[in-house]
Protein backbone atom coordinates (compact mmCIF):
# COMPACT_ATOMS: atom_id res chain seq x y z
CA UNK A 1 0.00 0.00 0.00
CA UNK A 2 1.00 3.73 -0.82
CA UNK A 3 1.86 6.01 1.39
CA UNK A 4 -0.57 9.07 1.27
CA UNK A 5 2.40 11.42 0.55
CA UNK A 6 3.48 9.77 -2.56
CA UNK A 7 -0.10 9.59 -4.02
CA UNK A 8 -0.18 12.39 -6.59
CA UNK A 9 -3.13 14.46 -5.01
CA UNK A 10 -4.94 16.67 -7.28
CA UNK A 11 -7.37 19.03 -5.94
CA UNK A 12 -9.59 21.12 -8.96
CA UNK A 13 -7.03 19.52 -11.12
CA UNK A 14 -3.87 21.31 -9.46
CA UNK A 15 -1.20 19.55 -8.42
CA UNK A 16 -1.57 20.22 -4.87
CA UNK A 17 2.68 19.33 -4.73
CA UNK A 18 3.43 22.78 -5.89
CA UNK A 19 1.37 24.59 -3.78
CA UNK A 20 2.69 28.14 -2.06
CA UNK A 21 1.25 28.43 0.94
CA UNK A 22 1.00 32.55 1.37
CA UNK A 23 -1.66 34.63 2.71
CA UNK A 24 -3.41 34.96 -1.08
CA UNK A 25 -4.15 31.34 -1.10
CA UNK A 26 -7.30 31.08 1.30
CA UNK A 27 -8.59 33.76 -0.72
CA UNK A 28 -11.80 32.82 -2.81
CA UNK A 29 -14.73 34.49 -4.32
CA UNK A 30 -16.58 35.55 -1.48
CA UNK A 31 -19.35 36.68 -3.16
CA UNK A 32 -20.13 33.40 -4.44
CA UNK A 33 -19.01 31.67 -0.83
CA UNK A 34 -21.73 33.98 0.24
CA UNK A 35 -24.68 32.41 -2.25
CA UNK A 36 -22.97 28.93 -1.10
CA UNK A 37 -24.13 29.35 2.40
CA UNK A 38 -26.93 31.32 1.88
CA UNK A 39 -28.39 28.89 0.27
CA UNK A 40 -27.15 26.12 2.31
CA UNK A 41 -29.04 27.69 5.59
CA UNK A 42 -32.78 28.42 3.02
CA UNK A 43 -32.59 24.46 1.98
CA UNK A 44 -31.69 22.97 5.68
CA UNK A 45 -34.56 25.23 6.57
CA UNK A 46 -37.09 24.41 4.35
CA UNK A 47 -36.36 20.37 4.00
CA UNK A 48 -36.17 20.34 7.88
CA UNK A 49 -39.82 21.99 7.92
CA UNK A 50 -38.77 24.50 10.78
CA UNK A 51 -39.92 27.81 11.17
CA UNK A 52 -36.31 29.36 11.40
CA UNK A 53 -32.70 29.14 13.33
CA UNK A 54 -31.65 29.85 17.03
CA UNK A 55 -28.14 30.34 17.23
CA UNK A 56 -26.22 31.57 20.04
CA UNK A 57 -25.07 35.51 19.52
CA UNK A 58 -21.96 36.14 21.38
CA UNK A 59 -20.67 38.99 19.99
CA UNK A 60 -17.91 37.05 18.31
CA UNK A 61 -16.45 37.46 14.67
CA UNK A 62 -18.14 33.34 13.49
CA UNK A 63 -21.71 34.07 15.75
CA UNK A 64 -22.07 37.64 14.26
CA UNK A 65 -21.13 36.05 10.58
CA UNK A 66 -23.54 33.18 11.01
CA UNK A 67 -26.17 35.12 12.43
CA UNK A 68 -26.04 37.43 9.68
CA UNK A 69 -26.05 35.16 6.50
CA UNK A 70 -28.64 33.21 8.62
CA UNK A 71 -31.14 36.59 8.14
CA UNK A 72 -29.81 37.43 4.58
CA UNK A 73 -30.57 33.63 3.67
CA UNK A 74 -34.51 33.21 5.20
CA UNK A 75 -35.51 37.09 6.71
CA UNK A 76 -34.04 38.28 10.44
CA UNK A 77 -37.77 37.73 11.25
CA UNK A 78 -36.77 33.93 11.52
CA UNK A 79 -33.46 34.21 13.15
CA UNK A 80 -33.01 34.30 16.96
CA UNK A 81 -29.90 35.26 18.27
CA UNK A 82 -29.71 34.44 21.92
CA UNK A 83 -27.51 36.14 24.12
CA UNK A 84 -26.28 34.34 27.14
CA UNK A 85 -24.31 36.17 29.34
CA UNK A 86 -22.59 34.93 32.94
CA UNK A 87 -21.44 37.25 35.68
CA UNK A 88 -17.67 35.62 35.91
CA UNK A 89 -17.29 36.80 32.06
CA UNK A 90 -20.15 39.19 31.54
CA UNK A 91 -18.37 42.04 28.71
CA UNK A 92 -20.40 44.77 27.76
CA UNK A 93 -18.53 45.21 24.35
CA UNK A 94 -19.82 41.79 23.22
CA UNK A 95 -23.23 42.59 24.59
CA UNK A 96 -22.73 46.18 22.39
CA UNK A 97 -21.43 44.17 19.18
CA UNK A 98 -24.15 41.22 19.13
CA UNK A 99 -27.18 43.67 19.54
CA UNK A 100 -25.52 45.57 16.94
CA UNK A 101 -25.19 43.09 14.32
CA UNK A 102 -28.64 41.78 15.06
CA UNK A 103 -30.11 45.38 14.56
CA UNK A 104 -28.11 45.56 10.73
CA UNK A 105 -29.17 42.41 9.82
CA UNK A 106 -33.04 42.78 11.53
CA UNK A 107 -33.09 39.25 13.25
CA UNK A 108 -34.77 38.77 16.84
CA UNK A 109 -32.65 38.77 19.83
CA UNK A 110 -32.97 37.54 23.33
CA UNK A 111 -31.13 38.54 26.10
CA UNK A 112 -30.98 35.66 29.13
CA UNK A 113 -28.54 35.80 32.05
CA UNK A 114 -27.76 32.03 32.67
CA UNK A 115 -26.08 32.81 36.02
CA UNK A 116 -28.39 31.42 38.36
CA UNK A 117 -28.28 27.90 36.28
CA UNK A 118 -24.91 27.91 36.22
CA UNK A 119 -24.34 28.26 39.68
CA UNK A 120 -27.38 25.64 40.31
CA UNK A 121 -25.47 23.13 38.15
CA UNK A 122 -21.84 24.37 40.39
CA UNK A 123 -23.98 23.34 43.59
CA UNK A 124 -24.97 20.05 42.47
CA UNK A 125 -22.14 18.84 40.92
CA UNK A 126 -20.39 16.49 43.92
CA UNK A 127 -16.93 17.92 44.53
CA UNK A 128 -16.95 20.55 42.20
CA UNK A 129 -13.66 22.39 41.74
CA UNK A 130 -14.37 26.01 41.24
CA UNK A 131 -10.77 26.81 40.34
CA UNK A 132 -10.20 24.44 37.57
CA UNK A 133 -11.24 26.50 34.68
CA UNK A 134 -11.25 23.72 32.01
CA UNK A 135 -14.03 21.38 33.55
CA UNK A 136 -16.21 24.83 35.08
CA UNK A 137 -15.62 26.31 31.41
CA UNK A 138 -17.09 23.18 29.26
CA UNK A 139 -20.10 22.85 32.16
CA UNK A 140 -20.58 26.95 30.63
CA UNK A 141 -20.54 25.75 26.84
CA UNK A 142 -22.76 22.93 27.45
CA UNK A 143 -24.95 25.11 29.61
CA UNK A 144 -25.64 27.22 26.69
CA UNK A 145 -26.56 24.62 24.23
CA UNK A 146 -29.33 23.87 26.83
CA UNK A 147 -30.67 27.19 25.89
CA UNK A 148 -30.50 26.87 22.32
CA UNK A 149 -31.97 23.03 22.29
CA UNK A 150 -34.50 24.48 24.09
CA UNK A 151 -35.78 27.70 22.09
CA UNK A 152 -34.95 25.19 19.04
CA UNK A 153 -37.53 22.42 20.18
CA UNK A 154 -39.79 24.89 21.87
CA UNK A 155 -40.33 26.81 18.59
CA UNK A 156 -39.46 24.58 16.06
CA UNK A 157 -36.14 25.90 14.74
CA UNK A 158 -32.97 24.25 14.10
CA UNK A 159 -29.69 25.04 16.01
CA UNK A 160 -27.26 27.06 13.45
CA UNK A 161 -23.53 26.68 14.66
CA UNK A 162 -20.65 29.02 14.52
CA UNK A 163 -17.75 27.30 14.72
CA UNK A 164 -14.93 27.84 12.28
CA UNK A 165 -12.30 25.24 10.16
CA UNK A 166 -9.19 26.45 12.09
CA UNK A 167 -10.83 25.57 15.85
CA UNK A 168 -12.54 22.69 14.94
CA UNK A 169 -8.96 20.97 13.15
CA UNK A 170 -7.44 22.01 16.28
CA UNK A 171 -10.04 20.39 18.85
CA UNK A 172 -10.91 24.05 20.45
CA UNK A 173 -14.06 23.22 21.50
CA UNK A 174 -16.50 22.01 23.87
CA UNK A 175 -17.78 18.21 23.09
CA UNK A 176 -21.55 19.04 22.54
CA UNK A 177 -21.28 22.01 23.68
CA UNK A 178 -19.95 25.23 21.23
CA UNK A 179 -19.99 22.89 18.30
CA UNK A 180 -23.96 21.01 19.22
CA UNK A 181 -26.09 22.22 16.68
CA UNK A 182 -27.82 20.47 13.51
CA UNK A 183 -26.03 22.47 11.03
CA UNK A 184 -22.99 24.41 10.64
CA UNK A 185 -22.49 26.76 7.96
CA UNK A 186 -18.56 28.52 8.28
CA UNK A 187 -17.29 25.27 9.52
CA UNK A 188 -15.59 24.82 6.62
CA UNK A 189 -13.68 28.16 6.65
CA UNK A 190 -10.74 29.41 8.30
CA UNK A 191 -10.68 32.07 11.07
CA UNK A 192 -8.65 34.42 8.23
CA UNK A 193 -11.40 33.32 5.87
CA UNK A 194 -14.55 34.29 7.99
CA UNK A 195 -13.11 37.23 8.73
CA UNK A 196 -12.70 37.70 4.52
CA UNK A 197 -16.38 37.11 4.22
CA UNK A 198 -17.75 39.24 7.25
CA UNK A 199 -16.00 41.95 5.76
CA UNK A 200 -17.56 41.31 2.66
CA UNK A 201 -21.37 40.88 3.94
CA UNK A 202 -21.09 43.85 5.98
CA UNK A 203 -19.98 42.68 9.72
CA UNK A 204 -18.69 45.82 11.90
CA UNK A 205 -15.46 46.59 11.32
CA UNK A 206 -14.92 46.81 15.40
CA UNK A 207 -16.28 42.98 15.76
CA UNK A 208 -13.86 42.22 12.97
CA UNK A 209 -10.73 43.02 14.64
CA UNK A 210 -11.86 41.97 18.25
CA UNK A 211 -9.45 39.33 19.38
CA UNK A 212 -11.52 35.55 19.63
CA UNK A 213 -12.58 34.32 22.84
CA UNK A 214 -14.88 31.36 24.06
CA UNK A 215 -15.59 33.59 27.01
CA UNK A 216 -15.72 30.67 29.52
CA UNK A 217 -13.72 32.34 32.20
CA UNK A 218 -11.84 36.15 32.53
CA UNK A 219 -9.21 37.29 30.38
CA UNK A 220 -9.42 34.06 27.84
CA UNK A 221 -7.80 34.49 24.45
CA UNK A 222 -7.91 31.75 21.78
CA UNK A 223 -4.56 32.71 20.02
CA UNK A 224 -3.24 32.74 23.76
CA UNK A 225 -4.24 29.50 24.26
CA UNK A 226 -3.91 28.05 20.72
CA UNK A 227 -0.24 29.29 21.07
CA UNK A 228 -0.56 30.86 17.70
CA UNK A 229 -1.88 33.47 15.57
CA UNK A 230 -4.62 32.44 13.13
CA UNK A 231 -2.83 34.12 10.12
CA UNK A 232 -0.19 31.29 10.83
CA UNK A 233 -2.16 28.85 11.54
CA UNK A 234 -4.62 28.67 8.94
CA UNK A 235 -1.42 28.31 6.39
CA UNK A 236 -0.42 25.22 8.49
CA UNK A 237 -3.71 23.83 8.63
CA UNK A 238 -4.01 24.42 4.74
CA UNK A 239 -0.52 22.63 4.15
CA UNK A 240 -1.93 19.82 6.04
CA UNK A 241 -5.20 19.42 5.06
CA UNK A 242 -3.52 18.98 1.39
CA UNK A 243 -0.92 16.54 2.62
CA UNK A 244 2.15 18.76 2.29
CA UNK A 245 4.98 17.51 4.30
CA UNK A 246 5.21 19.14 7.71
CA UNK A 247 8.76 20.27 6.57
CA UNK A 248 7.97 21.68 3.30
CA UNK A 249 5.23 23.50 5.23
CA UNK A 250 8.09 24.93 7.72
CA UNK A 251 10.13 25.52 5.07
CA UNK A 252 7.68 27.87 3.02
CA UNK A 253 6.76 29.64 6.21
CA UNK A 254 9.74 29.91 7.35
CA UNK A 255 9.30 28.46 11.03
CA UNK A 256 10.45 25.71 12.59
CA UNK A 257 9.26 21.76 11.51
CA UNK A 258 8.97 21.58 15.42
CA UNK A 259 5.78 23.52 15.26
CA UNK A 260 4.06 22.62 12.54
CA UNK A 261 4.65 18.66 13.71
CA UNK A 262 2.48 19.97 17.10
CA UNK A 263 -0.24 21.44 15.10
CA UNK A 264 -0.34 18.68 13.43
CA UNK A 265 -0.57 16.34 16.55
CA UNK A 266 -2.94 18.31 18.09
CA UNK A 267 -5.37 18.19 14.91
CA UNK A 268 -4.97 14.52 14.56
CA UNK A 269 -5.31 14.08 18.33
CA UNK A 270 -8.56 15.50 18.19
CA UNK A 271 -10.41 13.59 15.71
CA UNK A 272 -12.30 11.30 18.70
CA UNK A 273 -14.45 15.11 19.49
CA UNK A 274 -15.20 15.68 15.57
CA UNK A 275 -16.52 11.88 14.71
CA UNK A 276 -19.87 10.62 16.12
CA UNK A 277 -20.34 8.28 18.95
CA UNK A 278 -18.17 4.86 18.18
CA UNK A 279 -19.69 1.49 17.92
CA UNK A 280 -18.62 -1.82 17.05
CA UNK A 281 -19.71 -3.81 14.46
CA UNK A 282 -22.20 -6.68 15.18
CA UNK A 283 -24.93 -6.86 12.80
CA UNK A 284 -25.66 -6.16 9.01
CA UNK A 285 -25.56 -2.25 8.98
CA UNK A 286 -23.88 -0.24 11.42
CA UNK A 287 -25.35 2.91 12.41
CA UNK A 288 -22.51 5.63 11.81
CA UNK A 289 -20.41 3.56 9.70
CA UNK A 290 -22.27 1.75 6.84
CA UNK A 291 -25.89 2.70 7.57
CA UNK A 292 -25.77 6.43 6.22
CA UNK A 293 -29.49 7.58 4.66
CA UNK A 294 -29.84 10.69 2.46
CA UNK A 295 -31.32 13.88 3.79
CA UNK A 296 -34.51 13.21 2.56
CA UNK A 297 -34.75 9.62 1.73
Amino acid sequence: MFALKYLPILINNEDVSSLKLTPSILDLDWQDTSTKIKRFISNYVKQSGAKGVVLGLSGGIDSCTVAALSALAIGGEKVLGLMLPEEETYNKTDIKHAKLVAQKFSLKTNNIDITSTLKAFYASIPNFDPSDNLCKGNVKARTRMIYLYYYANKFNMIVCGSSDKSETMMGYFTKWGDVAADISPIMDLYKTQVRKLALHIGIPKVVIAKPSSPALWPGQLAEKELGIEYELLDLILYGLEHFMDTEDIGKQLGIEEKLVKSIKSKWLSAEHKRRMLLTMKLEYRTIGTDFRLPRNP
